[in-house]
């Protein structure tokens, strides 16, 4: 194994995923691993995916190929970037940092989240041009002003507001592994922590002041004593300051930020149009990789109809695991994917090396089946024959 490189050891997001299990203690990964309810909304998305055929192309010989694409005046160089996940930090230390800092050198977007361990002030240094600040909707007028200031002021160009979490969601794996929120290292986490002494010492060396486990670091300063012992384990402190928006919310989101404004959580094109009149610059599809309702679409089920529904870009997440799957998005009529998980099994399996071999395992894996496809650029995927692979 040692002199095998790391396309070799990690040619597949499986290999990372299963590497990664290895090195996190039982209740990050279920934190990580786990969606909500049954997990049948999870297990959906990827058996969707897998049912949309491509038909291949030959004798076209060679190509080089162009992966870049528009979004948001920007020429982008992938089509793809790297999701806002919550409490990234408690994955691996340094979490948001090592990908923001990725992110910056690939020219990728990177998205930060409300409850990330880290606050838009820690990621400022490591911020590139395509900043996106996940927003979960503050109640307080005054924390929201405040909150989008510090967005802004730390270099994001892009609000995301998130639709599709009204309510803290059960995750039952989650639960059963012990974790509380905030996370608290209680004698059967502390038994799991031995087992993994790399995380372990990353974390101490990262959160020496903080008990050696990671916190909501953006909430800090809106904080002050709050008791969060009667929230759930998959809720969290910020649950405290947030409310479940409403069209009114969104209106006044679009008066208080002058950049790009995604709407993420979109799953019903019945929504587009009321969407697009109060002044959305994009419509995120998502069903939070399974993590909130069980029940809910795959979002590559809807994105024909939502894309029939609109002009505006389309961005794509959940259950996206490779190149193919990238391409499948942009031929049903997405403009661009994020991914969240995937960054966050290669950070685990990897560490700083992590997020670089998965942007390039993507890259290659793109190319490989535009070649068998026969294209050469990404809007060339719209006209491809698709199949059911029923």
């Amino acid at each position: 194994m040692r002199g095998m490189n790391l396309d070799q050891r990690f040619p597949g997001l499986d290999d990372l995923r299963a590497h990664a299990r290895r090195r996190l203690p039982r209740f990050v990964w279920e934190y990580l691993d786990s969606a909500t309810g049954r997990e049948a909304s999870q297990a959906r998305n990827r058996r969707c995916l897998d049912r949309i055929g491509l038909m291949p192309a030959i004798l076209n010989g060679p190509q080089d190929v162009d992966l870049s694409t528009e979004l948001f005046g920007s020429t982008l160089p992938l089509p793809f970037g790297i999701a806002p996940v919550g409490m990234s930090g408690l994955v691996w230390p340094d979490a948001e940092g090592h990908l923001a800092r990725h992110a910056k050198s690939a020219n990728l977007p990177y998205g930060l989240s409300t409850v990330a361990s880290q606050s838009p002030e820690d990621l400022a240094p490591h911020l590139g041009e395509h900043g996106w600040f996940q927003l979960y909707p503050p109640k307080d007028e005054t924390i929201r002003k405040d909150m989008l200031a510090r967005a802004r002021d730390a270099g994001f160009k892009v609000l995301v507001l998130t639709v599709d979490v009204p309510v803290a969601s059960r995750r039952e794996r989650q639960v059963r592994s012990g974790l509380t929120q905030p996370p608290r290292l209680t004698p059967r986490l502390l038994a799991q922590v031995a087992q993994r002494p790399t995380w372990a010492l990353g974390m101490a060396m990262q959160h020496k002041g903080d008990g050696g486990m990671p916190h909501m670091r953006t909430l800090d300063k809106y904080i002050e004593g709050a008791a969060a012992s009667a929230l759930s384990s998959t809720a969290h402190i910020g649950y405290l300051l947030r409310t479940a928006p409403d069209w009114d919310y969104l209106d006044w989101l679009r008066d208080h930020w002058d950049g790009p404004l995604v709407v993420k959580g979109v799953l019903n094109a019945q929504d587009v149009p009321r969407l697009e009149a109060a002044g959305a610059d994009a419509i995120w599809i998502s069903n939070h990789a399974g993590r909130q309702f069980d029940a809910a679409p795959a979002p590559i089920e809807v994105l024909e109809e939502i894309r029939a529904a609109t002009p505006l870009p389309l961005i794509l997440d959940s259950g996206i695991e490779g190149g193919l799957d990238i391409l499948r998005a942009m031929a049903l009529g997405a403009d661009f994917v994020m991914m969240g998980r995937a960054w966050h099994y290669a950070l685990a399996a990897l560490g700083a090396r992590g997020p670089a071999h998965l942007t390039d395992m993507l890259t290659k894996d793109l190319a490989a089946n535009m070649g068998q496809l026969g294209i050469s650029d990404l809007k060339s995927a719209r006209d491809l024959k698709r199949l059911n692979l029923d």
